[in-house]
């Protein structure tokens, strides 16, 4: 791996990860505050339970720049579009997807710091998983400059992540009978769908079809390429389904209850 540590990324790649770190820091007291003062539930819970309330928010905030980001550099920009037959997709990548990749790992860092203090009050095995290998896999694009297109797409699944943390959000609200907790519920499920499932089969379709391309990758590259995304997308298999499940127990619930 001959890396792409220039001028230019000796600057951004620090700058950006201490950034992603400092967004996680800034946006944890935001949401405490404004939470203290908008939120007359939120001095009664625990202090575990303000702790997640708190971490749950610049998750939050995280999943809308990454999926915003990610959306723009895959299908609005000209970064994968065109080129010469020699301009390979693996490794085509751009200062902003460095940009994105930097504040990722920050975020990767500091959620899992976290959750590695206080577990498994934040989340349990699984999480630590799931955050790991997208720290690996997020920071290897970076150093290498390979594969951005490929981690682009698996951070654009964040966008279903707002919808996971508004469902936490409303059951310790106590609104798991309210109609926004079904409708969040129906959003997520759909959402989930087409963000983690069948975005996924696209991504490995996208690679099958491409592996001309891929396989030129270092070795290291390509290897984790075709371990880490597959280990990500059944544990997104696994939680589709506990989705699934809770959303028809949930709206049985609702259709009984009138």
């Amino acid at each position: 791996m001959e890396g792409s540590f220039g001028p230019k990324e000796q600057i951004l790649w620090p700058l950006s990860v201490f950034l992603g770190i400092i967004m996680c820091k800034v946006v944890y007291e935001m949401t405490r505050k404004v939470s203290t003062v908008s939120f007359k539930g939120y001095n009664n819970l625990t202090k575990l339970q303000k702790i997640e309330w708190n971490n749950r928010g610049f998750s939050t905030f995280h999943a809308v720049v990454a999926a915003a980001f990610s959306f723009y550099l895959l299908v609005l920009s000209d970064l994968f579009k065109g080129g010469s037959e020699e301009d390979f997709l693996v490794y085509r990548k751009s200062l902003l997807s460095d940009a994105m990749f930097g504040i990722s790992v920050g975020y990767f860092l500091s959620d899992l710091a976290m959750i590695l203090w206080l577990f498994p009050s934040l989340g349990g095995k699984e999480y630590v998983l799931h955050h790991g290998l997208s720290l690996y896999a997020i920071s290897l694009a970076l150093i290498s400059g390979q594969a951005h297109i490929y981690i682009l797409m698996v951070l654009f699944t964040e966008a279903t992540t707002p919808f996971v943390n508004l469902r936490w959000y409303l059951e310790i609200a106590g609104q798991k009978n309210s109609n926004i907790y079904v409708y969040n519920g129906v959003v997520l499920f759909f959402g989930w769908l087409v963000a983690r499932i069948l975005l996924f089969i696209y991504f490995f379709t996208h690679i099958f079809l491409n592996f001309d391309q891929v396989r030129t990758m270092f070795p290291l590259g390509l290897y984790s390429l075709l371990t880490a995304p597959p280990i990500i997308a059944v544990m997104n298999v696994v939680w589709f389904w506990k989705i699934f499940k809770g959303m028809v127990k949930t709206l049985s619930k609702k259709r009984h209850s009138k």
